[in-house]
């Protein structure tokens, strides 16, 4: 199909369906979220078995208005989810729907309820996230991307782009334009090259996993052809020079990320402290998380994670350099752990390691070497962007892990609807039945998660963006897991003496570490069980339950059943084991969660805890288990 103008595909976009559906579906999150955290209440009416929400506020003239939406409270977590009929707000002048999110929240929350420079960013998220939504459903409409006919797993990656599920700023990407987007977001499938640095290894931060080497690394990921042309520039530029050889680290930079700083590092530029050396041959396409891409001249080849000063469901992706290089140490010991354990060996669960990872940190460099203040000049420059604005992350691949007929898929595609509207998991659900598939899933995919944390006191942010379902014909067979720099955390006597022992000594990576506010270890257990139960089951497998729920009246207290009877199922295989997840205490009546929009819109009370924009919701695998307590 022939490309269209850019501003033609904009026009085309607000004028579609696609904006109208994609503007409801903003304000169905941003309603669900604020219900669900407490920030509004509301007044119920049950209609049959739907619920009928009035949340009550006050106009500019404080004359009263209602605003209606329709849906329920699930067993999952206690979610709300609202249907798609449309919100309405009704004011003496009558009743209209529901469209403009700025007003809804003026005339909801109460005066304070809000900081107003929070709630001037969280109203721009809100509009920025229907732009590019909108831009980015319209062209898949037009293109007609089916998920089925994706081939692989990088293809699904961007293929299935509903984005999170929860938060409603769930495509915000502040700092994109929309032709930024048209060419960076990985709904477009945008072939993308970066821009490859070279910079001072006395001003960067450098790690890579035992047994490995930055030349090889630099040799295999360029080709040799690109990487001799690189070295011959960076001999140029020292002769040149005629200084002593300066020791050089290569560093890809994503081309938005260098258009946005080239300029504003441009005495590191002119004074030879950053040499820029050209574009890659190699194109990449940006998975889900648009700063994280794959390899699609070479699929075997890493993935690269790349900095970005941007700003993207409510989280900065830059990446800070004791983050950066934390990665090679992380990966290292989650394979050592998982090698030495026998469930995990035969799970064949999958880490993909993050083995390298080098960051422009000429801060850090000059604090700890006490250079010239001429030389700290570079430093400053950077901060006025941001610390980690250059980062690179080296992952590997997912495909030279498969074996012959198995074929991977994201996790967020088992609960995503195709073009059509059928459920991409379908063909599956009707080959092998619902219950067989899910209790096949929870074995194979779910428990080595589960089993990590149990048995080692490892937990890990496995939502659906950062888990991989390793399948032969739609039947799953293992995990596939990834991301865990920033987001492994443990509790050190709760680690068993296998991982306390192989587990990392971060102050060697990074001088930051020595703070203890950035080192990877929670004060207490209750921490890890948060994270499991809430990126796991919470926002990963609940929209899963909800979908089987909705699509094929597959009740959410049965899945639940089969989730809770997947963990006392691995209990009894290790019995051992039980008194440890007792302490988790993964069956409690009550877990916390994060407050993902009253982040956004309220500031932390001077000396709050980190805790404090945190709430507690039911867990349905207390409920079931309950239930079966009773009947028994």
């Amino acid at each position: 199909m022939k490309a269209q103008p850019f501003d033609m595909q904009l026009a085309k976009a607000i004028q579609s369906d696609a904006y109208v559906q994609v503007r409801r579906r903003v304000f169905r999150q941003l309603v669900e979220s604020m219900l669900y955290e407490r920030i509004v209440s509301a007044e119920t009416v049950q209609l049959g078995k739907e619920t009928l929400f009035l949340i009550h506020g006050r106009d500019k003239d404080g004359v009263p208005i209602t605003y209606n939406v329709k849906g329920g409270s699930r067993m999952s977590f206690g979610r709300i989810r609202l249907s798609d009929s449309p919100p309405l707000r009704i004011a003496k002048e009558g009743r209209r729907e529901a469209d403009d999110y700025r007003l809804f929240l003026q005339e909801v929350l109460e005066a304070g309820a809000a900081d107003k420079g929070k709630l001037n960013a969280f109203v721009k998220e809100l509009e920025a996230t229907l732009a590019n939504d909108a831009l980015a459903q319209q062209h898949r409409r037009e293109a007609g991307r089916s998920l089925a006919a994706a081939s692989s797993f990088s293809e699904l990656e961007t293929a299935a782009m509903d984005g999170h599920p929860y938060h409603p700023c769930y495509k915000s990407r502040i700092g994109f334009t929309l032709a930024d987007q048209t060419a960076f977001g990985p709904e477009f499938a945008p072939d993308v090259r970066p821009i490859w640095l070279a910079i001072r290894r006395s001003d960067a931060a450098m790690a890579i996993e035992a047994g490995r080497s930055f030349e090889a690394l630099w040799q295999q990921e360029l080709g040799q052809a690109q990487y001799s042309q690189f070295m011959s520039l960076l001999e140029k530029e020292a002769s040149a020079e005629g200084d002593v050889p300066v020791q050089w680290a290569l560093l890809p930079v994503h081309p938005w990320q260098w258009r946005n700083l080239a300029f504003q590092l441009s005495t590191a530029i002119r004074d030879g402290e950053i040499v820029p050396l050209g574009e890659s041959e190699d194109t990449y396409r940006p998975q889900q998380s648009i700063r994280t891409m794959s390899n699609a001249s070479a699929p075997n080849k890493s993935s690269v994670k790349l900095a970005m000063s941007l700003l993207n469901t409510s989280s900065y992706r830059h990446i800070e350099p004791h983050d950066a290089v934390a990665a090679p140490y992380v990966s290292s010991w989650l394979k050592q752990v998982v090698s030495g354990d026998a469930y995990l060996v035969e799970s064949g669960t999958i880490l993909l390691a993050e083995y390298a990872a080098v960051a422009y940190d000429p801060a850090s460099a000059q604090a700890s070497a006490g250079s010239s203040e001429a030389r700290l000049g570079a430093a400053a420059q950077l901060k006025i962007g941001d610390e980690g604005a250059l980062s690179c992350i080296w992952r590997e691949s997912l495909e030279p892990y498969l074996q012959p007929g198995e074929r991977a898929v994201p996790f967020h595609v088992l609960s995503a609807l195709d073009i059509d509207g059928t459920p991409f998991i379908e063909p599956w659900l009707q080959q092998y039945g619902i219950e067989k598939w899910l209790s096949r899933l929870f074995e194979t995919a779910v428990m080595p998660v589960v089993h990590l944390l149990g048995a080692h006191g490892i937990a890990l942010e496995s939502h659906a963006q950062n888990m991989g379902l390793v399948h032969c014909d739609g039947s799953p067979v293992r995990a596939a897991l990834k991301d865990f720099h920033e987001d492994a955390m443990y509790y050190g006597p709760f680690l068993s003496k296998e991982a306390a022992a192989a587990c990392p000594d971060f102050t060697q990576a990074h001088r930051q570490f020595s703070d203890p506010r950035k080192g990877r270890e929670c004060e207490s257990i209750a921490p890890l069980r948060y994270m499991l139960l809430g990126a796991l089951y919470c926002i990963n497998l609940a929209e899963l339950a909800m979908m089987l729920a909705d699509r094929y009246r597959f009740e959410e207290r049965r899945f639940w059943t089969l989730a809770a009877e997947a963990i006392e199922t691995h209990l009894q295989r290790y019995p051992h084991l039980r008194e440890r997840f007792d302490q988790l205490d993964l069956f409690g009546p009550t877990t916390r969660l994060e407050q993902l929009t009253r982040k956004r819109l309220v500031k932390p009370a001077e000396g709050a805890p980190s805790g404090s924009l945190m709430h507690e919701v039911s867990n349905p695998l207390h409920l079931v288990t309950a239930q079966k307590e009773l009947s028994t």
